[in-house]
């Protein structure tokens, strides 16, 4: 098999956290044949200690880790460092959608459930990788002006938000959202839209994903996240900023 690395495209390095060898030692021997480098991990521990000391272009997490779980790793690197907006694709054995929408509201990009084909697991990888690449070339926002939406600063060139007056930070997928909604006040967003301007075409994620973000964000931007009056649900039709 021919490797897709070329002489002007570095090798991208990826972490594999799996406490199962041989599927660890299988993901890691495919993606360096697509010329990935790749670091492996076999316990939650051992990946917050790697995330702390090296930035990833790519994060493959097992959801059932021995010690510390796939949940509670994938929140930590939410949580701050060079590793925060790093993509995460975790793997999970359940096939409940329940366990699929709390690993993505964990903070997860995109979720493949186990047992998976290797093509699969490659497609996905590069549709990550490829993303966050046209995420860093269009400045994230594509390069848009700031705005201040009520007590909301948004400055897309360098990726700052405050609230209330005080810093937020937000992971690149809650900003491009956040910015998407907030620059067009009380115009209505379908999900299947919001799906395409924040993951963009290539991507994997359902609608459902949009749900979760819009939840996290929330938490975020909204003074009362129960009782939203920022980012507004539009029953039957999807998701709009109230008009200011």
């Amino acid at each position: 098999m021919e490797s897709v690395e070329t002489a002007s495209e570095p090798r991208r390095t990826v972490l594999v956290v799996e406490d199962e060898k041989n599927i660890r030692d299988l993901v890691c021997l495919h993606l360096g044949v697509e010329g990935f480098t790749c670091v492996p991990a076999a316990s939650g521990t051992e990946a917050l200690q790697l995330v702390e000391r090296q930035q990833f272009d790519l994060i493959v997490l097992d959801l059932m880790l021995p010690g510390v779980d796939g949940l509670a790793v994938c929140r930590a690197v939410r949580r701050g460092g060079a590793n925060r907006d790093v993509p995460i694709l975790m793997l999970t054995a359940r096939r409940d959608e329940s366990d699929k929408v709390l690993g993505l509201d964990s903070g997860a990009d995109d979720y493949l459930t186990k047992p998976f084909g290797i093509r699969e697991l490659l497609a996905r990888v590069r549709a990550l990788v490829r993303r966050r690449t046209l995420d860093a070339a269009a400045g994230n926002s594509s390069a848009g002006k700031p705005i201040t939406y009520g007590q909301i600063e948004m400055d897309p060139a360098r990726r700052r938000v405050r609230v209330r007056g005080h810093a937020v930070e937000l992971t690149g997928h809650e900003f491009s959202l956040l910015y998407t909604l907030l620059s067009q006040p009380g115009i209505v967003f379908t999900r299947e839209a919001l799906v395409r301007k924040t993951w963009r075409e290539d991507t994997f994620v359902t609608v459902r994903s949009v749900d979760t973000l819009v939840k996290r964000l929330r938490r975020k931007v909204e003074a009362d996240p129960a009782n939203p009056e920022v980012i507004l649900t539009v029953w039957g039709s999807g998701y709009k900023a109230a008009d200011v």
